[in-house]
């Protein structure tokens, strides 16, 4: 006898009837009906990041759609795939420019479409293209082959090229425990690296191993799987994820006695590879490596990731290169020299003894004060966006905070007053000069649990500030917590997406209203706006009356200068265009009130000279490029 649909509602009527005394079945049935026949609700989603929709930003998207009991599919072109796995997903091949319809249907479907389009946003946000690196002068001789810089360095060293053997040793490992024992590790690596770039890789790979792993009984058909899956991305622009499906299959096999070794030399070497697996840098970086070529690879792939996080010369290029011959691998210049002459060789190590005194030189002074040439001090503060990050800037140099960014607190749960309190007061001790932003959401930053009406232009409409007219519940319980930290420290509290004077003003009032209504003095607290809207360029006679000091955005300053979101597929701004040097100046002639700088650009080697000419002498900067722009400060 056949099942319809008709016969399918019949079934579950009469047994709802039977059940009508039992309120518990009633509920579940009632939720099965909804699951059956309600309608699926969607939304379109397009990828603006120049990277694609690849593994890592694919990961954390289904770790999301996971925690939802609906059901969620992808649809691109002709295909519609789960939305909760990760290689299924994958598998759409989602390039920048393209767009998917996503669709929820079930219990809490509207609330899942709420918080991925809010985490996809994110994710699209906060994934930077990997650009090649611009290429440094040389004078060899011989003649160079040209290669794509992942990780600078010079090495002269012997060519070894990457060989693997296994060997199968018998255990009492079931494939299930192999799958276990893999996702612990790659969960273990994953929490003591997810503050650094290459943290997410080890989240990617684990919901990957999830993915292809639960739904395989053996290793045989899981290697299959592997095989299938990862033929998907040939030739598209996520072909060098396939390392990490490779990656994961070796992992797990080592569990189950299949170790696989990969052979080094006990002398210095310049390792060749079509195919290393993430997993095998942290290896490499325990051996004599000088430096390394991938024949096969992109420069936002994973192994590319963690070379450059391991701190190892590296480049890409596919040439033929021969087992043990010695050559040059320049990374600055971006070119490798096979069979070099005596005289290049001397250069080469004259290039390469001079980088290693500079980085000694850079390392050496990150803790003294930056002096410009005519001995003009300037404070070089950080970028900060949580307490790792805050450690990490004092082991580099920082001599303060000059951007500590709230939102790391505010992510998919809204964390209370004390986990606040308990956060900033971390960070607050280990600084005396440290401003604080407000919370900045909205626009390209959104928060599933922070309802927003519908808006065409988003970036133009609720974000930062302005959340206090629609939200000032959350504002209060943020300033009541910084309130309560800074204790009797001179904490600098910085408002973003400032417009107006009238919306500081307000802003500063709900402050102090909120520090009355606590009993908190805040007398030694200052106050501050974010120069990132340009109606602000206008008003500064006014705003010199009113607020403490001034940090200059650049990057959503740029953004609203030219009218291009920092998100768009095809439309690009240019942080060193004459314009925003214009803006600077206009700020720095009419600003009565201190003046730093926290956008992008205060990093930036090339701006560096004009903006000390401009007067600048507050950079805030990532922790990563403090040692080295304190050293071009003094030279510039």
């Amino acid at each position: 006898m056949g099942f319809s649909i008709t016969n399918i509602c019949y079934t579950l009527r009469h047994t709802y009837t039977l059940c009508i005394v039992n309120t518990q079945k009633r509920i579940l049935l009632m939720s099965l009906f909804k699951t059956l026949f309600s309608k699926p609700l969607s939304l379109t989603m397009s990828v603006t990041s120049a990277n694609g929709f690849h593994l890592r930003p694919v990961a954390q998207f289904c770790t999301l759609a996971k925690t939802f009991p609906c059901s969620l599919t992808a649809s691109f072109k002709d295909k519609t795939v789960d939305a909760k796995a990760v290689n299924a997903l994958l598998s759409l091949s989602l390039e920048q420019g393209d767009s998917f319809r996503l669709d929820a249907k079930g219990n809490k479907a509207d609330k899942a479409l709420e918080a991925l389009e809010a985490c996809f946003t994110a994710l699209m946000q906060n994934d930077k293209e990997q650009h090649s690196q611009k290429k440094s002068a040389h004078h060899y001789l011989g003649k160079t082959i040209e290669a794509a810089i992942i990780f600078r360095g010079v090495a002269v060293a012997c060519l070894h090229h990457h060989t693997r053997q296994e060997h199968h040793n018998k255990n009492e490992c079931t494939f299930k425990e192999a799958l276990d024992k893999s996702m612990d590790e790659l969960e273990r690596l994953y929490i003591n690296q997810k503050e650094e770039e290459n943290g997410t890789i080890y989240l990617a790979q684990k919901e990957l191993l999830f993915s292809l792993g639960s739904t395989s009984a053996t290793l045989s058909e899981f290697e299959q799987k592997i095989q299938k899956e990862s033929q998907k991305l040939i030739g598209t622009m996520l072909d060098s994820k396939r390392s990490d499906y490779q990656d994961i299959l070796q992992r797990t096999k080592t569990h189950l006695g299949f170790n696989t070794e990969v052979i080094f030399p006990d002398v210095p070497f310049i390792f060749v590879s079509k195919h290393l697996l993430p997993s095998e840098v942290d290896t490499l970086k325990h051996t004599k490596v000088a430096g390394v070529i991938l024949q096969e690879t992109a420069l936002n792939s994973h192994t590319a990731i963690l070379l450059r996080a391991a701190g190892i010369c590296a480049v890409i290029c596919d040439a033929a290169l021969t087992q043990n011959e010695t050559i040059i691998l320049d990374a600055n210049a971006g070119v490798i020299l096979q069979n070099p002459s005596q005289e290049d060789v001397e250069k080469a190590l004259q290039r390469q003894t001079t980088e290693q005194a500079q980085k000694t030189r850079n390392a050496h002074n990150r803790f003294q004060r930056a002096y410009t040439a005519e001995g003009k001090p300037i404070q070089v503060l950080a970028n900060v966006s949580d307490l790792a990050s805050a450690e990490a800037a004092k082991e580099q140099g920082a001599e303060g905070i000059g951007l500590l960014r709230s939102e790391f607190l505010f992510k998919n749960e809204k964390p209370s007053f004390l986990i606040q309190k308990e956060a900033y007061e971390s960070i607050f001790a280990l600084f005396d000069d440290i401003t604080v932003r407000t919370l900045d959401v909205g626009g390209d930053k959104a928060l599933p649990y922070i309802t927003l009406p519908y808006e065409a232009n988003p970036f133009l409409g609720v974000r930062g500030i302005r959340l206090l007219q629609t939200h000032p519940e959350i504002l209060e319980e943020q300033l009541h917590a910084l309130f309560a930290a800074a204790q009797n420290k001179p904490i600098k509290i910085m408002f973003p997406m400032v417009s107006s004077v009238e919306e500081f003003v307000n802003m500063k009032r709900f402050a102090q209203e909120i520090a009355k209504k606590y009993a908190l003095d805040i007398s030694h607290l200052r106050f501050g706006i974010m120069i990132e809207v340009p109606s602000v360029l206008f008003l500064l006679e006014a705003f010199n009356e009113v607020v403490d000091f001034y940090s200059i955005g650049t990057n959503d300053l740029t953004q609203y200068l030219f009218a291009i979101e920092r998100t768009h597929p095809l439309l690009r701004t240019d942080e060193c265009s004459p314009v925003v040097f214009s803006a600077l100046e206009m700020i720095m002639q009419k600003a009565t009130k201190p003046v730093s700088i926290c956008g992008e650009l205060a990093a930036n080697k090339d701006a560096l000279p004009i903006l000390l000419k401009l007067g600048i002498a507050t950079l805030s900067i990532s922790p990563s490029s403090i040692a080295q722009t304190k050293e071009e400060i003094r030279h510039a």
